[in-house]
């Protein structure tokens, strides 16, 4: 474990930094050579897909194509490490509940299926058939199909997502909650009724011909490594990139290529960052009602002038609607209350502005910093009408680009992981299997949450992921995950989830991303989509970690033949050979015509959207204006008319060594945090008015006086005044369960009204639940 420390890291992103962190990954899963043998196969036409972030691959077909964070989920899935039956044995949930999620990661990759026992309480070995036997009874038994819910995590491939939204709704219900649900969820609202698609319109040869790139909310080097290298190439050439954000972020500051000699070799980087604009947590709305009106402006002067417009009014004219009234709310908005609100001086907004108007082609990408708010909708809704403004959608070198987390969580959402299904979606599973599907829209990530909390849903089943830490207001969470009859999780690796869990509880492990999935047909592959539709085919090299494991099709297949024995579905079949699905994928999808044939090409193939080809598939059959004014009324503007002490907007942030829940490590090299996660960073002169100094412990305390979060380390960072950034999943308590997303509900984890005091002070209250430090539970939080 690294030694406990702060210091200011002085390097660029990536460079000798990175390679150094690539050994130490591979050494410490004891994986040298068959660590650097399985990175040669991650992102190759014959190799898999890596299971980190859904950044595509530019060729899917050069020799090094992963990043330092993608080698840490390779080389965590490849890990010699083993967590087996004696392994569980040894230690009761109780025992196991005092580790750190780092601690219980690298417990190493799960063996056998087990169930838990509450006479012992330890997690013993069941036999496959057992497992799904008991699953199968319970479902069953339910009175209402809609009294279980399915959850879908990012890395499910296409073959197991189809499968399994397939055996959900023949069993009868649309309870699909997924990460999408917590993360980017607003975007695919927001991008559908402005442009009737839900997905990014950009491709990577449009970052090659882009004059200026905008950045929001995102942190590329941490959460998308590979993004820096198509930044960097755009930097090089010229083209302007301004990026958004309230932390000062290494990735887009400065990246020095590990696979560039020259850079490498000099200890040169290449500066990402044109400009670097400090908005406020949550400012992004303002800013850009401030970048636009910025436009509008100098466009009613070029007209009054007799210039020629500054706005594409041939594309507004043609493909667009609500201009008119969209322009005349932006131009009212004054200026001071935009500045108060976005953080920034209108100077600066103007200077963004006019690279706006100077660059004639435009991408905009985004990431979570935009979409855990409760205004994200208008936000992305916005980001939109800035590309309408000059016609950077629809053409090359210009568009939207949501930049989405784990590597198939698009391509889960494309079939038909969703809780609110189109009926035309419905009509057609209806033809193709000749069995009737649930109308009634199901539970989301939110709604789950209540139902299993007030008792209306009694089974929880986790396609992967680690709910219980994922989600929003850990109590309640874990509260509604114990109040089920039986959770069940598929995973490769022991986790938080599996340790807060129902009357009975079983843990099914399954084949990693990285490893041979061997059918009765022989070596299969699944397919994935990536963030900007690219659909391509992924098959392992490793051998299975333990010769237990089955795959996630196989889980599904197997479990779906235990619940629905008469079903005229023949999915033991199915899953002998994956084309076999992908043939009845694309009965049921009009844009996968030919599925299997065009994945045996190298590199896939690319789902139409129609929005990149200026079709809008809205109501109007336009894309669409739609207004939204500076926020003036979000949660932290109630906190703090209503407290009365300084109240501070909290953004949840992933460290370098994590990537979603998954802790790899305890260091956030870039942001100079070494051998720890309890920070939180401030600024100085904050800290300094409240009487607090950089390295003081505090406790964080909701507004709403109803949570607490206790003992993290003050860190003073460059960060906008009254905001606050602490790592995710440990600030996840301080989320209210009913804090979320205008039009979306996904939780508000970027913007938290909290209250910080010293260590302790005021602690024991009855009315404000704490929770404690990983290794130091709370007794309310110790397994029952």
């Amino acid at each position: 474990m690294s030694q406990q420390k702060i210091q200011f890291y002085d390097r660029p992103a990536g460079g000798w930094g990175a390679l150094k962190s690539v050994a130490q990954q591979l050494l410490q899963q004891h994986i040298p050579f068959k660590g650097a043998r399985t990175l040669l196969s991650a992102n190759q036409p014959d190799g898999f897909d890596c299971p980190g972030c859904a950044w595509p691959d530019r060729e899917h077909a050069s020799t090094f194509e992963f990043c330092e964070n993608g080698v840490k989920a390779v080389a965590a899935e490849a890990t010699r490490a083993r967590a087996t039956p004696e392994f569980f044995a040894a230690h009761t949930v109780r025992e196991l509940w005092a580790r750190t999620d780092h601690e219980l990661e690298a417990q190493g990759r799960l063996t056998h299926p087990l169930a838990y026992d509450p006479s012992s309480d330890r997690y013993l070995p069941i036999e496959w058939d057992q497992a799904f036997a008991l699953i199968a009874r319970q479902l069953r038994a339910l009175p209402d199909p809609d009294q279980a819910i399915f959850y879908t995590s990012g890395r499910t491939s296409n073959e197991a997502a189809f499968l399994y939204q397939l055996f959900v709704r023949h069993y009868g219900t649309n309870n699909f909650p997924d990460c999408s649900n917590m993360c980017h969820e607003p975007s695919g609202t927001g991008m559908k009724q402005s442009l009737g698609v839900g997905k990014g319109t950009v491709t990577l040869e449009d970052f090659e011909q882009a004059d200026a790139i905008f950045i929001f909310g995102q942190n590329p080097g941490t959460n998308h490594p590979r993004m820096l290298g198509e930044l960097r190439q755009a930097a090089r050439r010229g083209a302007a990139i301004v990026a958004f954000n309230p932390l000062k972020e290494r990735g887009l500051e400065r990246f020095a290529d590990p696979q560039s000699p020259v850079e490498m070799l000099s200890l040169g980087a290449t500066r990402i960052s044109s400009d670097y604009f400090q908005v406020s947590t949550g400012g992004d709305l303002a800013a850009l009602i401030g970048i636009i009106k910025h436009v509008l402006e100098r466009d009613a002067q070029a007209l009054a002038a007799g210039r020629a417009r500054l706005i594409d009014t041939a594309f507004i004219a043609e493909h667009t609607t609500g201009f008119d009234a969209f322009a005349a709310g932006i131009l009212q908005e004054d200026w001071e209350t935009i500045e108060a609100e976005s953080g920034l001086s209108q100077a600066q907004l103007r200077r963004a502005g006019d690279i706006y108007l100077q660059a004639g082609r435009v991408i905009a990408c985004w990431g979570m910093g935009i979409t855990q708010h409760k205004h994200s909708v208008a936000t992305i809704r916005m980001i939109v009408n800035l590309l309408l403004l000059r016609g950077n959608i629809g053409r090359p070198g210009a568009g939207a680009c949501p930049v989405r987390g784990h590597s198939n969580v698009q391509g889960d959402r494309t079939m038909g992981i969703y809780e609110k299904p189109a009926p035309a979606f419905l009509d057609r599973m209806e033809q193709v299997f000749g069995v009737p599907m649930p109308r009634r829209e199901g539970y989301d990530t939110i709604g789950a949450i209540e139902a299993m909390h007030d008792g209306r849903a009694k089974v929880f089943f986790a396609m992967g992921g680690n709910f219980a830490m994922a989600a929003p207001d850990t109590g309640a969470t874990w509260q509604a995950l114990r109040n089920c009859e039986l959770t069940v999780h598929v995973a490769t690796k022991l986790n938080r989830s599996h340790l807060v869990h129902g009357r009975q509880a079983l843990i099914l492990p399954c084949l990693g991303r990285t490893e041979i999935d061997m059918q009765e047909g022989g070596p299969q592959g699944v397919t994935v989509e990536d963030s900007m539709s690219m659909v391509h085919i992924s098959a392992g090299i490793n051998p299975p970690a333990s010769p237990q494991l089955l795959s996630e099709p196989a889980i599904v297949a197997r479990l779906a033949a235990a619940t629905l024995p008469d079903s005229p579905v023949p999915w033991l079949w199915l899953v002998q050979d994956y084309a076999r699905i992908r043939e009845l994928i694309e009965k049921v999808f009009d844009d996968f015509a030919g599925f299997n044939e065009k994945i045996a090409v190298p590199g896939g193939f690319r789902l139409r959207n129609t929005a990149s080809e200026r079709i809008w598939q809205t109501p109007s059959g336009k894309a669409q204006f739609l207004a939204a004014g500076v926020p003036r009324d979000l949660p932290i503007h109630q906190a703090r008319r209503h407290s009365g002490q300084r109240v501070f907007n909290l953004s949840t942030v992933r460290s370098h060594d994590q990537y979603n829940t998954t802790v790899y490590g305890l260091n956030d090299r870039y942001r100079g945090v070494y051998g720890q996660r309890r920070v939180v960073f401030a600024h100085a002169q904050d800290l300094a008015e409240l009487g607090l100094r950089d390295g003081q412990w505090v406790d964080l305390l909701g507004a709403d006086g109803q949570r607490r979060a206790e003992r993290f380390r003050l860190v003073a960072y460059d960060i906008p005044r009254g905001c606050l950034a602490g790592y995710y999943p440990e600030t996840n308590p301080l989320v209210p369960l009913d804090s979320y997303a205008d039009q979306a509900r996904t939780p508000t984890s970027k913007s938290i009204p909290v209250i910080l005091v010293p260590h302790g002070a005021g602690a024991g209250s009855a009315e404000v639940p704490a929770t404690r430090g990983e290794t130091e539970p709370a007794g309310a939080d110790v397994p029952a």
